[in-house]
């Protein structure tokens, strides 16, 4: 039976308008955060979209979407967290390395105490097949960026979410049926709040 997930980036943040990394680390939502996270619950209600299950991560700028875009009971999920810096965490963007196109990073950040991407696709990809395989058929879930192109990547390409706007507040549609997502589309939610 074909089931839909909804997964979406969390809102903006202080270190997101601050070009600050924010893996394990976190920061608040900003007003504007605020205010997109309210368009996404507007959007979800006039859509007549109605969730059966709602998971984030552990981090509280994702559980603080979350709580904006609904009030139905949730669940936090380690599995659904960013990719550890680690000690780039909370420093300027400007400090990441760039990537070779089309590749992931690996283990870069494993030599500064953070997490190899491979291992994060696996956690995220992971978490949500167990819970596309639990009794749910609409599922709502709030993750962050790297999380969600990495795992997209799995399953389709992920550079058309960069060409198309990806942003804070994004909304990603996956249909799941026999363990496989298919990416279904990008609802882009953020000019909406301008």
């Amino acid at each position: 039976m074909k089931k839909t997930l909804y997964l979406m980036r969390h809102d903006q943040t202080l270190f997101n308008v601050q070009h600050k990394m924010q893996g394990w680390c976190d920061s608040p939502l900003t007003k504007i955060g605020i205010q997109q996270a309210l368009c996404a619950k507007k959007y979800f209600q006039d859509q007549s979209i109605v969730f059966d299950a709602a998971y984030c991560s552990t981090a509280e700028r994702a559980s603080d979407t979350l709580e904006l875009v609904t009030d139905m009971p949730y669940t936090r999920l380690k599995g659904l967290k960013e990719l550890s810096f680690g000690k780039f965490e909370g420093e300027p963007e400007y400090l990441r390395p760039q990537p070779i196109p089309k590749l992931h990073l690996a283990d870069y950040y494993v030599q500064f105490g953070g997490e190899d991407d491979f291992v994060a696709q696996k956690r995220v990809n992971d978490t949500l097949t167990d819970i596309m395989n639990q009794d749910n058929d609409n599922v709502l879930a709030v993750s962050h960026a790297g999380a969600i192109i990495m795992f997209t990547d799995l399953w389709d390409d992920s550079d058309k979410l960069q060409r198309a706007g990806f942003t804070n507040c994004s909304i990603l549609e996956f249909s799941f049926e026999d363990d496989q997502f298919t990416f279904e589309s990008l609802i882009n939610l953020e000019y909406k709040t301008r």
